[in-house]
């Protein structure tokens, strides 16, 4: 589309094209709509460079003044809203009105951490006359960050909010496959007077820019949102630097729904949440396991409404789900659909790509899929939902905790006692219980097991961007 953005790197301040480039197509068509800049070792030196300049300058300047630059980059992020989601909805596929709403979340999370910016309180620990023990936050450096296609605008957003908002300077390495929400942002902050070298936006290679960033000792900090293997891999490589990793990782999220629940509403708001974002959503339900008691009218009207889910170009009014983002999901999730099928699961609606052009895959439901099935174990990361019986609270819970992930899990029920259960045994970092929103800018936000560790958002999302320093001063008493 004409009104997509000519790509550029953002280095030092200033826009810069590179010696290779890759395409980036529209999910919806397969037509190419922009050229990708791809960064060169040289072009990675000098972001490194550029960082350490910039983090002498940004750390050294007031709170206030650093919260300041956040509020008007965001406030100009606002103004651009229809500009930002028309590129995000090309690039990605996700209809505009889910466009639109990222933006707004996106900027939601720059304004929430300007805000705690002025907000890193130290402490003063009580001592004995002459001493003082006084505790510091300061911000630890420059970091490297890796963000998602799932989410062009909202992902960058939170780890260039963290860092900025710190104190940090940042080389953040955006997603090939949707390169625009992150070249608006690093456009918002280059309008809003952010000095050079405290921001850097790289595309290319991924194994080789996160090898090179990573293997210097003047990145201090990685920070990552994606999957657990590469998760594994880039925590692996900074662990050999003895750099410290902020990693939000893959989820495999369920659903526990008590028998006695509203099971109309609840399948609804269950199959809505499911097909958002084409199931492309770290914290998507996808294991449903409802009571037996309400299995077969929870199953019938889940499938209802995911089968009714209008599926088109997200630039088409109505719409409400979109193709996935790239060509390899819909091979992936087709596999994970006939190996289910093959173990006896029952394919109550989908289960295969549609239209000729676009990667377009059909809303799925499973039901009674077997412990040994893969979606079992594997995050789908599509539209694709399992809906399995339970015969109690005790089994939903051993079962939704069966998998080695840990990012988010949902209940629903009315009973005070239940809720408690969940609350308590669910082996997640965000628990939901009567309702599918799982972050905010304002809660903490990160999993347990193989979903990661650090917390984004909330009064915690800048920890992992700070060292703490503890300062002991003798003073001499005349």
């Amino acid at each position: 589309m004409s009104d997509y953005p000519d790509l550029h790197l953002y280095i030092n301040g200033e826009w810069r094209k590179a010696k290779d480039d890759l395409p980036v197509l529209n999910p919806a068509t397969e037509a190419e709509v922009g050229r990708l800049p791809r960064a060169g070792k040289s072009d990675l030196d000098d972001a490194l460079e550029a960082a350490e300049a910039g983090f002498k300058v940004w750390s050294g300047t007031p709170p206030v003044e650093r919260a300041n630059v956040i509020y008007k980059a965001a406030a100009l992020m606002r103004e651009r809203q229809e500009e930002i989601a028309t590129a995000i909805t090309t690039e990605h596929g996700k209809p505009l009105p889910q466009a639109r709403l990222e933006v707004i979340r996106g900027c939601e999370f720059f304004e929430w951490d300007a805000g705690e910016a002025t907000r890193t309180y130290g402490r003063v620990i009580p001592s004995a006359p002459g001493v003082r023990y006084v505790v510091h936050h300061q911000p630890i450096g420059t970091v490297a960050a890796f963000s998602p296609w799932n989410f062009p605008m909202s992902q960058p957003s939170r780890k260039v909010a963290g860092a900025i908002a710190s104190g940090c300077s940042i080389i953040l390495k955006a997603a090939e496959e949707t390169p625009a929400g992150a070249l608006h942002i690093a456009r918002a902050f280059h309008d809003a007077g952010l000095p050079p070298g405290v921001l850097n936006l790289v595309f290319g290679s991924p194994a080789e820019i996160s090898d090179h960033l990573i293997r210097q000792d003047s990145v201090r900090l990685v920070a990552f949102t994606g999957s657990t293997a590469v998760g594994r891999h880039l925590t692996t490589l900074a662990a050999q630097h003895m750099t410290p990793v902020l990693m939000e990782l893959g989820g495999h999220a369920p659903v526990i729904v008590c028998e006695d629940t509203d099971v109309e509403a609840a399948a609804v708001s269950g199959a809505i949440r499911k097909m958002r974002n084409a199931g492309q959503v770290c914290t998507s339900p996808t294991r449903f396991f409802v009571h037996e008691r309400v299995f077969d009218e929870y199953l019938d009207a889940f499938t209802k409404r995911a089968a009714g889910t209008v599926v088109g170009n997200g630039f088409d009014p109505g719409v409400e789900m979109g193709p996935l983002a790239n060509e390899r999901r819909p091979p992936a999730l087709a596999e994970l659909v006939e190996d289910a099928v093959a173990q006896g699961a029952e394919l109550t609606t989908g289960g295969k790509r549609t239209n000729e052009a676009g990667y377009f895959f059909e809303p799925t439901v499973l039901a009674n899929v077997p412990d040994n099935a893969r979606v079992m174990q594997e995050e789908p990361f599509g539209p694709l939902a399992v809906v399995n019986s339970i015969s109690s609270l005790d089994e939903g819970i051993e079962k939704a905790n069966s998998v080695p992930y840990g990012l988010a899990a949902y209940g629903y029920t009315n009973r005070a006692d239940y809720a408690d259960q969940l609350i308590e045994r669910l082996e997640a970092g965000n628990v939901s219980i009567n309702t599918l929103e799982a972050s905010l800018p304002e809660t903490p936000f990160g999993g347990v097991k193989h979903s990661g560790f650090g917390r984004e958002g909330g009064t915690e999302g800048l920890h992992n961007y700070m060292v703490v320093k503890n300062v002991s001063h003798s003073i001499a008493i005349v």
